[in-house]
Order: structure tokens, then C-alpha cells, then sequence
């Protein structure tokens, strides 16, 4: 049989390139060699507090996303998380093993805690609990993340454990799965910072124009010099370049060469046409698909369906376990 996976991405509005290339690029490929499933987590959305706006057309827009950029519900499940209220019950029975002095180290629910300072809710707290309740509910073997989201997986690993001890052997430990490649993205206005859709033309969205595209690659931040040099000391410009070479497959050495004896404007005029180049075919199928919101729907129904069977098996085992049956 092979591995399972587990991944989701909250809908929150247009998926930029770094969700692409981080993220959704490598899911594409992980569906030929194992058993997917693939979420769209509108519960874990809701810690923001103004992710009720337009939820549903988010939802649709992240699932038109998903499909235009490659996930195939032939090879893999695709649903909505709260289509499947398994969810939030494990959520629940695994709170009661999941020590509080654990949550309150988490870095992202620290960080969040800043950023909605009005309005820090138990949601927020709890937020790890759902996510390993995402994971543990489907016996997943492996979680492809990045290095902000390790945290969640080991937290995910130690209250498997803890149940296990408690209940007897039931939960699988999930094991990170790291990207042979992985470009990791920056914003365009501070290359210190991940690209974040709450800072205007720090990202590039996934569905922008391509007047809209050479605005901001225009506007991008760059370093003192004009060498188009892949180095630490020149963080700005390595962050274009690394969205170049994962658009093109250059190397970084390969793009220097390419830009030798040329500055900042011609790599940035080149960069705007390759990233207008290769999304054409995403936002064509995008488009395609927005036509057909039935079709759509019909398969987060069909991936809902394909889950609940997973999920309620694994369930009621658990609860079992726990003396509720």
C-alpha cells in the first residue's frame, strides 16, 4: 500500500506564487507516488476574524486553485474540512490529552496573538489540536511542510504518543516530509519577510494580470550594485532570482551567466514575461473551471464523501479505545 498524505491550505483569498511554488507545485507530484488527501481547512480559517467575508467564494476560489494547478481527484481526495465533522470530534477528544504548556509554546499561535491582538480567541489557542486532529484522523504517514509548520507536526507526534500511552497503540506517527527542492518565497517590499496577502504588492497572486505582474516585479525591492548575483549579501535579489529559476528550472548559476553585463531592469523585465508565461496555462484552466461551479462542487462532494469513509472508520476506532463505545 502506499504512505498517505495529509496537507491543507486555508482559503483566504487569491493563492500567490509562494503558495505555489511551496506548497500546491509538490503536491502535483506527490500524487503519483502516494495516497493524498488534500484539504481546504475553512476551520481553521475562521481563528481570523474576518475570514466569514465571502467564505464561500473563498472556498471555491482555493478548490479552482487546487484543480486548475494540477490536483487530480482521480489520484487523490479533495475536500472541504468542515464537510466531514470527524474533524472537530477528534479535535475534542484529543484536547483532553494535549497538555496546555505545549500550546503556549507553539511560535505561530505567539505570532498570531500580535498580529489579532483584539481579538485572540480559544480558536487560535487550539489551533494545533484541530490540525493534528486533521492529520491523526486518516492514519497519515507523512506531512509535507515547510519550516514554519514543523512545529505543528511534532506537537502532532508527541499527542499521538500520548494517546497511544494512555489508549493503547491506535494513532500513526506522522513524519515530516521535506521537499527535495523547495523554493521558499519572499515578499517583493522586504525580503526579511515571507510574501503575506495582508501587505499590498508584497506577493504575487497566482491569478494576477500581467499589467499587474510587471507593476510589482517592477516596484520589487532590490540591493545596492547591479549584478545579478545569487548571494547572502544580496537577499533581495536572491529572492527574485529564486523565483526565477523555479519558474525557468535554471540554476543560480545558470542565471547569472544568462544576465552577465546586464542590470536590474532587464532581469526584471525578463522575470515579469517568464511569470506571465508559465501561469497562462493556470489561469486559463482556472478560468475554464469557474464556468463550472457545479462540476466543482460535485467533486469537494465526491472528495467529502471519499474521507467521511476513512474518517468515521478511524473514528470509531479511537473512541472505542477511549471506553465512549
Amino acid at each position: 500500500m502506499k504512505k498517505r498524505i495529509f496537507s491543507g491550505i486555508q482559503p483566504t483569498g487569491s493563492i500567490h506564487i509562494g503558495n505555489y511554488l511551496g506548497a500546491i507545485k509538490n503536491w502535483v507530484e506527490l500524487q503519483n507516488d502516494y495516497d493524498c488527501v488534500w484539504c481546504i481547512v475553512d476551520l481553521h480559517a475562521l481563528t481570523n476574524p474576518d475570514a466569514n467575508n465571502n467564505l464561500q467564494a473563498k472556498i471555491f476560489d482555493l478548490a479552482t486553485t487546487y484543480l486548475a494547478a494540477g490536483l487530480d481527484p482521480k489520484k487523490a481526495i479533495i475536500f472541504v474540512q468542515s464537510h466531514v465533522p470527524e474533524h472537530t470530534e477528534l479535535a475534542w477528544l484529543l484536547n483532553t490529552v494535549t497538555p496546555i504548556a505545549e500550546l503556549e509554546r507553539m511560535t505561530q499561535f505567539k505570532e498570531k496573538s500580535k498580529q489579532f491582538k483584539e481579538s485572540i480567541n480559544m480558536g487560535l489557542f487550539g489551533y494545533p489540536v484541530l490540525m493534528a486532529a486533521d492529520i491523526l484522523l486518516y492514519k497519515t504517514n507523512c506531512v509535507p511542510v515547510g519550516e514554519d509548520q514543523k512545529q505543528h507536526v511534532e506537537l502532532t507526534r508527541m499527542v499521538a504518543r500520548k494517546f497511544n500511552a494512555r489508549y493503547g497503540r491506535t494513532l500513526t506517527e506522522p513524519e515530516c516530509l521535506t521537499y527535495k527542492t523547495t523554493a521558499r518565497i519572499m515578499s517583493l517590499v522586504d525580503s526579511g519577510n515571507k510574501m503575506a496577502k495582508s501587505v499590498p504588492n508584497s506577493f504575487l497572486a497566482m491569478n494576477d494580470s500581467p499589467a499587474i505582474i510587471k507593476e510589482k516585479i517592477k516596484r520589487a525591492v532590490t540591493d545596492s550594485g547591479k549584478e545579478i548575483e545569487y548571494s547572502p549579501k544580496k537577499p533581495a535579489i536572491a529572492n527574485l532570482m529564486s523565483i526565477y529559476s523555479a519558474f525557468s528550472d535554471l540554476s543560480f548559476s545558470e542565471i547569472e551567466k544568462k544576465f552577465t553585463s546586464k542590470g536590474y531592469g532587464d532581469f526584471k523585465n525578463d522575470l515579469a514575461e517568464l511569470v506571465i508565461e508559465k501561469l497562462k496555462p493556470f489561469q486559463a484552466k482556472k478560468k475554464e473551471l469557474e464556468k463550472k461551479p457545479a462540476q466543482v462542487k460535485k467533486i469537494l462532494e465526491n472528495g467529502a464523501k471519499q474521507a467521511s469513509k476513512i474518517a468515521k472508520k478511524n473514528l470509531l476506532e479511537i473512541k472505542k479505545k477511549m471506553g465512549l463505545i
